[in-house]
């Protein structure tokens, strides 16, 4: 299997490539911190979607934590 791909997983990976962390060690791209960008590949789907949901949530409002 490829580097970066879970079969397991039904949740696509956030990244757009656009990797910039702000100050607060967020990225400026997908809005994931450090460290959830970090433990995508050991979050099942469930946790992957709630992620999702918050990263949406900081892209609107523009809150990075």
């Amino acid at each position: 299997m490829p580097y970066g791909q879970n079969n397991r997983s039904t949740v696509e990976m956030p990244c757009v490539r656009h990797c910039c962390l702000d100050n607060n060690d967020v990225c400026l791209g997908c809005h994931r911190s450090l460290d959830e960008i970090l433990g995508w590949h050991s979050m099942n789907d469930q946790q992957k979607s709630a992620l999702l949901e918050i990263m949406q949530q900081r892209a609107i409002t523009g809150k990075n934590r």
